[in-house]
Parts: structure tokens; sequence; C-alpha cells
């Protein structure tokens, strides 16, 4: 039986081209695309497929928090970071929130055919670049102490931000997440105290230099 995969990734492009690499292949399927972290777990949850490739950075809800509901709430689901982000925060965020694999995009395309066949079949996979990025970073992360947009704030906290720093007001953010103006003004606070910003544009200048979001958007 054929592996069933989501992809999700904000670039039409993108999911187009991986679409037709990993249909060539007997034993994958792709059953559903996604272009941001909110519409890949609402898909997950009615398509229900075997595995996500799933990417980092995407508008309204970013990979890393996309992960982390859909490993808690469809527990079945494997999940595979698929990034051009190759650092140790992203891996480390990635990993934490669920994902069993990751793979940097400029990989050659047999790597994530390998990592979605061992994924799928129970084992963890990291490409070789991270392999060696993450135990470079690890030892120097582990010594400095270092704090990240992940460690420091809540899930949906982050959530804020990331549609803060996308340009969208408080009443839109209230609106989006079903919660009250007062609740999206208290987070902001927070996120500022918390990360000893000052305003939207550090705000929006910090949730870029963290990956939180791409500077295109």
């Amino acid at each position: 039986m054929a592996i069933r995969i989501l992809i999700a990734d904000d670039q039409q492009l993108f999911r187009d081209g991986l679409r037709a690499l990993i249909e060539q292949e007997n034993d994958m399927d792709v059953v559903a695309e996604a272009e941001n972290g909110r519409d890949a777990i609402e898909l997950s949850k009615t398509v229900k497929p075997d595995l996500i490739v799933m990417d980092i950075n995407m508008p309204d809800l970013n990979g890393i928090d996309a992960t982390q509901v859909i490993c808690k709430e469809l527990p079945g689901i494997k999940l595979i970071a698929l990034s051009i982000h190759s650092t140790q925060k992203f891996v480390s965020g990635m990993l934490k929130a669920g994902a069993s694999g990751y793979v940097v995009k400029h990989c050659a395309f047999k790597e994530l055919a390998m990592a979605i066949r061992t994924v799928s079949g129970g084992k963890p996979y990291l490409c070789t670049e991270i392999l060696s990025t993450v135990m470079d970073e690890f030892v120097l992360n582990s010594s400095s102490g270092q704090q990240s947009v992940f460690s420091a704030l809540s899930t949906r906290e982050r959530e804020v931000m990331q549609l803060v720093a996308e340009g969208m007001k408080s009443e839109e953010i209230a609106s989006h997440l079903c919660i009250s103006v007062k609740t999206v003004s208290s987070h902001r606070r927070h996120i500022m105290k918390k990360l000893n910003l000052k305003n939207q544009t550090d705000i929006t200048r910090y949730a870029i230099s963290e990956g939180l979001i791409s500077s295109e958007y």
C-alpha cells in the first residue's frame, strides 16, 4: 500500500515540483496540499495522511507550531520537516514539536524519499548536514544558555506574535483566533516584556530574525 502524504509549503511552485517527484515513486501518493500551518492541521484531520512533509516558514501559522498541534491531536501521523533552515534552533524546535525527520531543501530528492520511507517505517531520520549542525551547535548553545522564540514564548503567544508580525491588527487577530481583543493585547504585552521589545517594528524584526516569519511577509 502506498504511503499517503500531505505536503505543507506556502510556495505553489515548490509543491507542484515536489508532488511530481513523489508521485514517480511507486510506494508514495500525495493526497493533499496545504499552503500554511493552519490548513495543514485541518487537512490532517479530514484526510488523515500517513505522513506530512512540513515546511517551517509559512504564513498564518508556522510549521513548528502546526507540527506540535498535529502530533498532539493526531499522534498516528508521522511528520518530516523540509526546510531551508539547518540551524539547531529550527531542528530542535521541530523535533521537540514531534517531527520524526528533518531534511534541508537543497538536498537531493532521493534523500527525502529515503527519509519518507524511514520515518514511515517507524524510525527517525536526519539528513547528513543536519547531523553535523546539530552536534556542533548543541555544544555551543548548551554552554551559552541561548533562548529562542520557541523556548521563551507559549504556543498562543507565538501565534499572536506571528500574526502581529504579518501585519494583522488586534481586532483581526482576535477574530482569526476566536479570542477577545483584550486577550490579544495581553498576549502582546507579555511578548514584549519577555523578549524586551518596545513596539510592533521590534516584534516584526524579532520574528524575522528567529525565522518565525519570512522577510517576504
